[in-house]
């Protein structure tokens, strides 16, 4: 398979450019291929999601990991963290090594490789899954939008947003079946069952990808940015070295009975929140930008500051909002006692039912909006879900569990946050990324939902210490005060330069 197209390769297309209907993408071999690849990744991602927490809090003779609801929400958080952070050498290998055709293939086979390790009942199987897992992810999801946007070529920024969000609809099938079958499979039949589902799902999403490859042809699915070959040949040299290092430490984990999960999850945790901060400093005082990609690439901290409260909140739905389906939401219906796990399909359903009105409403707005207030309103959407938890765990803890009605209006607010910081960040960062840098500057976006991520795992620990309702509400009140601040820090005087360019331009 090349990894180059020719101009003969491509795809037959309707003519690009503004005029060109959204509608026309569904009939596109391409979008097939993609929206596929992405609905079996979600499938397996969220499947997985909806029982991680619920089997780490298992106790040992039910076959789960006996862990504290603290520290089972710091390895949940730790593992979003882990894959966002993976999307910056994820993009980086898209953009100089691999190619994003090359990177999303080989991200879709560890993922498939690490839910197949996790499907095995063992501990040390099951951690070296979710490694695999995380990293995968980091491989393919950075690299799949750069691909969506080069087959959308000359799109305005509304149009970019909308198809972003349309996107983000049709993959949310698979989100809403995952948990169901996972939860249904682990948590009644077997724990690792259900996470052989979510492999099987993800080997699918491998031949159906490599089934519709050819018809990404046309899109530059080689290294924009190839490096040169002594650079190339050091880096085969350190991966392999560093491949080495992590067997042995491995294996010298497993001589000794294995390693200590507090302060790996310690140090594992710092250095999520360390790694997003290093690479901005160093992408911004690395000599491959001029002066002017510095500029839009400083602009990007509108996007990636409050993507991080987002995504520290968006990081609690598999763990706090898990906790609260199991311990204080009244479950039963007519005898039948709904599987905890299944809640976790109601943020993909409302996704899936919102996102045909989220793109209608940016094609409304067009650049008329800027990006700070788009924001504001998610971090706004986000508050209000939190809310809405905070006070059904405030009458939880005193008059026992409560209605679904709570958890489900929590999600709701929420999955409308998401549908403004997905579809608007990944737009603006392909609108802001400098030529030649398109998959780290997605990697990017995902660092600031691995800071987020990392940082709502840490604070997930506090869930052992106070009352639910006041976490939840904590959460909530910065959310609100961040939103009413950051229009006002969008603000920007006279000249100053717009993060992107191009037809339709959003200002952020």
């Amino acid at each position: 398979m090349s990894a180059h197209g020719t101009a003969a390769d491509a795809p037959e297309r309707p003519p690009d450019g503004p005029e060109r209907p959204l509608r026309a993408m569904f009939r596109e071999r391409w979008f097939s291929t993609l929206f596929l690849t992405d609905m079996w990744e979600r499938f397996s991602f969220y499947g997985m999601q909806a029982l991680l927490f619920l089997y780490a809090t298992a106790p040992r003779s039910e076959g789960g990991l006996g862990l504290s609801d603290g520290t089972a929400g710091a390895l949940f958080g730790l593992y979003v963290s882990a894959s966002f952070l993976a999307a910056m050498p994820g993009g980086w290998l898209g953009d100089r090594v691999l190619g994003t055709h090359r990177a999303m293939l080989s991200g879709a086979l560890v993922i498939a490789a690490g839910h197949a390790c996790m499907a095995v009942p063992a501990q040390t199987s099951f951690y070296c899954g979710l490694m695999l897992v995380a990293c995968g992810t980091g491989m393919l999801k950075p690299n799949l939008p750069v691909i969506f946007d080069q087959m959308n070529p000359g799109a305005s920024s509304a149009q970019r947003q909308a198809a972003f969000s349309l996107f983000y609809m049709s993959v949310q099938v698979s989100a809403l079946l995952g948990p169901l079958v996972t939860g249904a499979l682990g948590e009644r039949v077997a724990w690792h069952l259900g996470f052989g589902a979510a492999a099987v799902g993800m080997v699918i999403g491998v031949l159906q990808y490599l089934h519709g490859a050819p018809s990404l042809r046309g899109a530059r699915t080689g290294p924009s940015r190839p490096l040169p070959p002594e650079a190339m040949r050091r880096l085969v040299r350190g991966a392999w070295a560093g491949l080495a290092l992590a067997v042995l430490l491995a294996a010298g984990a497993l001589a000794v009975g294995g390693a200590a999960l507090h302060p790996v999850l310690a140090l594992c945790g710092l250095g999520s929140l360390i790694a997003p901060v290093w690479y901005f400093r160093r992408l911004l005082r690395g000599g491959e930008l001029g002066t002017a990609e510095r500029v839009r690439v400083r602009g990007y901290l509108r996007v990636f500051v409050p993507s991080v409260l987002f995504w520290a909140m968006f990081g609690q739905l598999g763990s706090v909002f898990s906790l609260f389906a199991r311990e204080h939401t009244d479950r039963g219906i007519g005898g039948f006692l709904v599987p905890a796990s299944w809640f976790q399909s109601a943020h993909p359903l409302f996704l899936l039912l919102l996102a045909p009105g989220f793109a209608w409403l940016w094609l409304r707005m067009g650049a008329r909006t800027d990006g700070g207030r788009k924001f504001a309103v998610g971090l706004g959407f986000a508050a209000v879900g939190f809310s809405v938890l905070a006070t059904g765990a405030w009458l939880a803890a005193d008059d026992g569990p409560v209605s679904p009605v709570w958890l489900l209006t929590a999600f709701l607010w929420v999955a409308c946050g998401e549908l403004v910081f997905g579809p608007v960040g990944l737009s603006t960062t392909a609108e802001t990324a400098p030529e030649g840098h398109r998959g780290r500057m997605m990697g990017l976006f995902y660092l600031g939902a691995a800071l987020g991520a990392g940082l709502g795992g840490q604070l997930s620990r506090l869930v052992g210490v106070l009352p639910l309702w006041s976490y939840l509400a904590g959460f909530a009140v910065v959310a609100a005060v961040t939103a009413v601040l950051l229009p006002r820090e969008d603000r920007r005087g006279p000249g100053a330069a717009p993060l992107a360019s191009g037809p339709g331009t959003a200002r952020i």
